[in-house]
């Protein structure tokens, strides 16, 4: 019994090899389909694309408040520092850092009120999207507009 399923095996296998051949040279090629897209990038490559707008209110700079686009590689938009403000976003990138993330709701921050500016931030950086507020509540968020800064205007 083993031995003729090992038989039948081999011809079938020997059957489909001769086939093979003459089934491809009578078929034309056809050209691959194109690879696929994912999240802006292609398949298995990251996404590293930013595009941000950042609108400012109050911060006491009436040049600063406003919305403004920011793009990088290459840095451009409507941004006044969007050069620098990439350069900024591009090292907290290679530093591993998010400068979107907003504060711990636990964290402990000084009481004290750096005005009334704020700031949103929505789009996308690395390709991640972000929607981000900002704004001089206390030292915590104080810290965290100034550790953003040129992306956001100085508040002063």
């Amino acid at each position: 019994m083993l031995r003729r399923l090992t038989l039948t095996a081999i011809a079938s296998f020997a059957a489909l090899s001769a086939a093979a051949p003459a089934a491809t040279a009578v078929t034309p090629l056809l050209p691959l389909p194109p690879l696929p897209v994912l999240q802006g990038g292609w398949a298995g490559v990251p996404d590293t694309e930013t595009r941000l707008t950042v609108t400012v209110s109050g911060s006491g700079n009436p040049t600063a408040d406003g919305t403004f686009e920011l793009e990088c590689d290459p840095a451009g938009g409507t941004h006044p520092t969007a050069q620098r403000a990439c350069d900024l976003l591009a090292e907290a990138a290679r530093s591993g850092d998010d400068p979107f993330v907003p504060t711990d709701r636990n964290a402990m921050c000084t009481q004290q009120s750096g005005g009334p500016a704020a700031a949103q931030v929505r789009g996308t950086w690395q390709g991640k999207p972000v929607d981000a507020q900002f704004s001089q509540a206390n030292g915590c968020e104080i810290s965290r507009w100034n550790n953003l800064m040129p992306v956001l205007p100085s508040a002063r």
